[in-house]
């Protein structure tokens, strides 16, 4: 494991700001790359080529951070092969894993253990062509999935996605999220509210608590 790299951008230990997670202490490893260019990227930084980086020495951080949540997210980690070893140490050192993925790649290789968040990329993204829809297939019970929603037509588009892959019946975390500073949470409750939809308001509170482009915290 020690001569397998990744290519990372920054590691970091802060409370997770999104998912069912939301407020825990977790050890960041932000890696990347990315194929896609969603409209409202908050990482863009993401897009470099980082830094080679070996994946003993990114376990070694963790070590040190000492907490038991790990988040891998990007740019797209699935997009770099070491990846999924990465993911298997982790998760064989008994850490409580996710992966945040953009939902263009391929899910198949994510060891079972760990904590898929799906991001099915809505109309608005720019990118919603880019899902690969077999992934939602793979989704299990600990799993997550995410819409970034920007208005009425994105919430509607989401809804029926929703409906037609059946994602309120599979027993996971269904996430609707405003894009931060488009659409006001308020809004999106009501249309949540009015539908009697059992989705889960996923707002990116570590953009309430410090500056949204603020890195590393």
């Amino acid at each position: 494991m020690k001569k397998q790299t990744l290519s990372l951008i920054e590691i970091y230990e802060s409370i997770q700001g999104e998912t069912s997670l939301a407020g825990c202490m977790t050890s960041f490893v932000r890696l990347a790359g990315c194929p896609l260019r969603c409209r409202w990227c908050d990482s863009r930084f993401s897009f470099d080529r980082g830094t080679s980086v070996s994946l003993q020495s990114i376990i070694d951080t963790i070590k040190q951070f000492g907490w038991n949540y790990i988040c891998i997210t990007g740019g797209e980690p699935l997009i770099q092969p070491s990846v999924i070893p990465l993911l298997q140490a982790l998760v064989d050192q008994k850490y409580i894993v996710s992966c945040e993925t953009n939902g263009a790649v391929s899910t198949a290789d994510v060891p079972h253990e760990v904590r898929v968040i799906l991001d099915v990329k809505c109309p608005q993204s720019g990118m919603s062509d880019r899902n690969d829809w077999s992934n939602i297939t793979r989704l299990r019970s600990h799993d997550e999935v995410k819409f970034v929603i920007a208005d009425r037509s994105d919430y509607e588009w989401a809804r029926q996605v929703a409906a037609q892959y059946c994602l309120f019946d599979k027993g996971l975390e269904v996430l609707f999220s405003p894009v931060f500073g488009e659409l006001a949470p308020s809004d999106l409750v009501r249309w949540m509210t009015d539908d009697k939809l059992h989705a889960r308001l996923n707002l990116q509170i570590h953009k309430y608590i410090w500056e949204p482009s603020k890195r590393g915290v």
